[in-house]
């Protein structure tokens, strides 16, 4: 991968603009903690979908009920996943989320039967497929955001600071990649992937080895440290897995980005690719393994 000033100083305006909006919705309250998530949640639903169009010219057939209803229903994963912690008087998002999902599994295969001219199957299966990649995913965000899952005792300072662990599940994965694209930039030699061409060995591996450390080195007196190195470590690999596995979708449609929410950084896939398959595997090591 050979070094590119000017594309390094586009990508750095762009994420400082990123970096901020990110900050605030992450840190400012529960509700913006919300508003973030929802926002990129329907974000990634709407490239998911222009993707699958593309590489299955049958996906373009479903309509539109069944286009907004399925985003409609994984969005009530989020709203299941708050836990009570958002109440709208006193009825909670959570219960919200219950009653509408619910309900949207029994009305869609009716709507889908009635008013599609024929059912395919696949169509079906491509969008539970969204719901499982994408909405699960930041549902179980909204978990790790909402609930008290490390010990205490193993690290001081998590339980008043519930905004914590997503911070750094976020932080870690903006050091892997900015890591990779750095290591990778000076001395990367021997591609990674066929997927992925820019990617090296020597960037990848460099990105991973220095996420762990400089995250473990920063958050240690706020996390008990052998949390920091799991996490920070799913966080990379299974991160850059994820970053694969979008480019493998992006070069199946045949489109260079999934969409364009940022110059020289495409669009919301493009961007939380890797959280998205991080998520639940660091939510997985918080719940069965650090409680």
């Amino acid at each position: 991968m050979a070094f590119n000033l000017q594309t390094l100083k586009t990508r750095a305006l762009t994420s400082a603009v990123f970096v901020i909006v990110m900050m605030m919705g992450l840190l400012l309250n529960n509700w913006s903690f919300f508003l973030l998530f929802s926002i990129i949640h329907f974000g990634c639903w709407l490239e998911y979908q222009k993707l699958v169009a593309l590489i299955d010219t049958d996906y373009t057939q479903v309509t539109s009920f069944h286009k907004y209803g399925v985003m409609m229903a994984g969005w009530c994963f989020m709203l299941y996943f708050t836990n009570n912690s958002y109440n709208l008087g006193s009825l909670s998002l959570h219960a919200i989320g219950w009653w509408l999902g619910l309900i949207f599994v029994f009305v869609l295969p009716i709507i889908e039967l009635l008013f599609s001219r024929e059912v395919i199957l696949k169509n079906i299966g491509y969008s539970m497929l969204g719901i499982v990649y994408i909405s699960l995913s930041w549902g179980l965000m909204m978990d790790l955001r909402n609930t008290d899952l490390l010990n205490a005792d193993q690290s001081p300072g998590i339980v008043d600071k519930p905004w914590l662990i997503p911070l750094l599940s976020v932080l870690c994965l903006w050091a892997n990649d900015t890591m990779a694209y750095l290591v990778g930039s000076w001395i990367g030699k021997t591609p990674f992937s066929k997927i992925s061409p820019k990617k090296t060995w020597e960037g990848t591996i460099g990105g991973v080895l220095l996420c762990v450390s400089l995250i473990t080195l920063v958050f240690h007196q706020l996390i008990y440290w052998k949390h920091l190195l799991m996490i920070s470590s799913i966080a990379a690999v299974i991160g850059t897995i994820g970053d694969l596995l979008e480019s493998k979708l992006k070069r199946m449609a045949n489109v260079k980005d999934s969409g364009h929410l940022m110059p020289g950084h495409g669009g919301f896939l493009d961007r939380f690719d890797s959280l998205i398959l991080a998520t639940p595997f660091i939510w997985l090591y918080i719940r069965l393994l650090a409680s």
